[in-house]
């Protein structure tokens, strides 16, 4: 089976992950989500948005306290 990974930019991950751009530079940033430096920037494998997403997305929502 050919496997192959896919990676996105930090724009199209927070749209994969239904966050905006400073969420997921955020999430980089603080080691929350790893991405790998190409020539082009930062990019996000498509393995780790499917970690990120795995529980249902849980981590990437607002929590609200009160």
């Amino acid at each position: 089976m050919n496997t192959k990974t896919t990676f996105h930019t930090i724009p199209e991950s927070a749209w994969i992950l239904g966050v905006s751009r400073n969420t997921v530079s955020r999430a980089i940033r603080t080691g929350m989500l790893r991405a790998t430096l190409g020539r082009s920037g930062l990019r996000v494998s498509s393995t780790e948005l499917a970690k990120a997403l795995q529980d249902g997305g849980a981590a990437w929502k607002p929590t609200t306290s009160g």
